[in-house]
């Protein structure tokens, strides 16, 4: 049998147990320009890197900022992340007026999941062809968490989705144990660093290009003080990107040392 025949809709299984639908939505966040997301023991950080259409147009919005305490870096359909960001937003909303109190990252996380799982149960309607990293924190601590349009989410310590993302994920990986110990702004150098590997050559990172989120608690081991969710674009960019330049620059001198000695 063709493939089309069982693609047609979100609700319809192929002979080998797949839904068509499901899978094109994730190509749709492959597509999106990369965004990283990484997590140590006081801070979570959302690094995007933005895309314009055009030169005449404005670049797109890659990280935003859902309550003081939690934001959400997309990687697909802006449209579809701007109606999934909407309803958290109401949602935080919410648990502030009835409660008094900021939602938990995990139960929101999964209100956004079981939005995105209806839309692969229901006859008439589509997933959503977007992808998050949402970075928070709450009583526990900070979280980062993986949205994929099948509904399905993952507590992660870093992450990275979009297109060419398999080379930050690469760093990440290579780099983990670092990342569980860093401080703040280490947690940001290594986000830029990590975002940097996805770059084509005639690429670098600017400050208009370039997104950087953090939330966390105010001290090591704070509880109950949150440092609010802090968005870095245009000129406030510079000092970070200035801090990759200068990590960048001294592995290059020991790199060119350690080969000297060798030698």
């Amino acid at each position: 049998m063709f493939r089309n025949n069982y693609d047609n809709d979100a609700v319809t299984f192929s002979p080998q147990g797949r839904i068509f639908q499901v899978e094109y939505a994730q190509e749709a966040v492959k597509q999106g320009s990369v965004v990283v997301g990484l997590v140590n023991k006081t801070h979570s950080v959302l690094v995007g890197l933005k895309r314009n259409a055009e030169e005449l147009s404005s670049y797109q919005k890659k990280i935003i900022e859902i309550d003081s305490h939690m934001g959400v870096a997309i990687a697909g359909l802006a449209s579809d992340a701007r109606v999934l960001s909407n309803y958290m937003k109401q949602q935080s909303l919410g648990s502030r007026m009835s409660y008094g109190r900021p939602i938990p990252v995990d139960r929101i996380v999964t209100q956004i999941a079981d939005r995105a799982q209806t839309n692969t149960q229901h006859y008439g309607k589509r997933p959503y062809g977007v992808g998050l990293l949402v970075a928070g924190v709450d009583e526990s601590g900070p979280h980062l968490f993986e949205f994929q349009p099948s509904g399905m989410i993952h507590e992660m310590l870093a992450c990275a989705i979009g297109a060419r993302s398999q080379m930050a994920r690469t760093y990440l990986e290579r780099n983990l144990d670092e990342i569980s110990k860093s401080t703040r702004d280490e947690l940001i150098t290594h986000g830029l660093r990590a975002l940097k590997e996805t770059l084509s050559q005639d690429k670098e990172l600017t400050v208009d290009n370039t997104s950087v989120g953090v939330v966390g608690l105010a001290g090591e081991g704070a509880k109950g003080k949150i440092e609010s969710f802090k968005l870095y674009e245009g000129q406030e960019l510079v000092p970070l990107l200035e801090a990759v330049e200068r990590s960048d620059s001294g592995e290059t001198k020991e790199g060119e040392e350690t080969m000297e000695i060798d030698s």
